[in-house]
């Protein structure tokens, strides 16, 4: 261990998914979130981050808050991992490989990495509550933006014959290593969006960001089987109408609040598409 490394912490006011974004496309060094704080920590100086991070900010005209010092070592892989906690959502048991699986549960087992994406924020759980409640064993299912592939894995522990996709392939990288981590596997994957579907599913799921999905709402549509489900997340309050307008021409199942969070199930009514 080096006798001393790089800390910097990002705490944005708002477009806090943004800037997670962007810090996980400039490091493969673990990413730590904790109460609105996104902190990276690296052997390696992080100096040159300091740079992009200010010009986000400026450009989305957003206050943020960055810290970056120079601390001496600890064994700050043990602090970190000990500040990662497991998290019950539904049936499922969310937890890195250092802490035990609980045997009544399904156990989603996911180490911190690049495009790490855990039970622990409000659009992961609630998606995974509705991977719980309308996942069904040998369903076609497609995870558009896999990201870590959480919400994948979640649906092939169910039985679900999954496929996932995501524009960034450092992503479909991750979420194959998560799969083999969860004696998992992939039925198909891409580098890409949901227009690239070669079928329709009987479940699609996207965890982006409201205007992804306003934007792409019809691949999202033309991908789901008639009388398929579709699960949508990552929308902030303050966008869920228009959302909902958007697929207004679905039916409504169910409409999940957490905190600013906000995660839409529908069901692809004939004609729709």
């Amino acid at each position: 261990m080096s006798e001393y490394y790089f800390e910097l912490s990002v705490k944005p006011e708002n477009h806090y998914e943004l800037f997670l974004d962007l810090l996980e496309s400039l490091t493969e060094d673990a990413i730590e979130e904790n109460e609105g704080v996104i902190t990276i920590r690296s052997e390696d100086e992080l100096e040159d981050f300091l740079e992009p991070l200010n010009k986000f900010s400026k450009a989305l005209n957003a206050k943020c808050e960055i810290n970056y010092e120079k601390k001496e070592s600890i064994d700050w892989i043990k602090k970190y991992q000990d500040s990662i906690q497991a998290v019950e959502v539904g049936n499922f048991y969310v937890r890195p490989s250092w802490i035990e699986e609980k045997k009544e549960k399904i156990n989603l087992l996911i180490d911190p990495a690049l495009a790490f994406g855990s039970g622990h924020h409000e659009t992961t759980s609630s998606c995974l509550l509705a991977i719980d409640e309308f996942v069904n064993k040998n369903d076609n299912l497609l995870d558009v933006g896999t990201g870590s592939g959480i919400l994948a894995i979640a649906a092939a522990k169910k039985g679900a014959i999954v496929d996932v996709c995501d524009t960034d392939e450092i992503c479909i990288e991750s979420t194959m290593s998560n799969f083999s981590l969860n004696s998992e596997k992939i039925h198909y994957s891409w580098v890409g969006s949901v227009n690239k579907a070669e079928k329709k599913y009987d479940v699609v799921v996207a965890n982006i960001i409201a205007d992804v999905l306003v934007m792409i709402a019809n691949d999202l549509k033309n991908a789901t089987k008639e009388g398929g489900i579709l699960i949508l997340s990552g929308i902030l309050e303050k966008h869920e109408k228009r959302v909902l307008n958007k697929f207004s021409d679905l039916e409504e199942l169910k409409i999940i609040h957490k905190n600013e969070w906000v995660t839409m199930i529908f069901k692809n009514i004939k004609g729709s598409n």
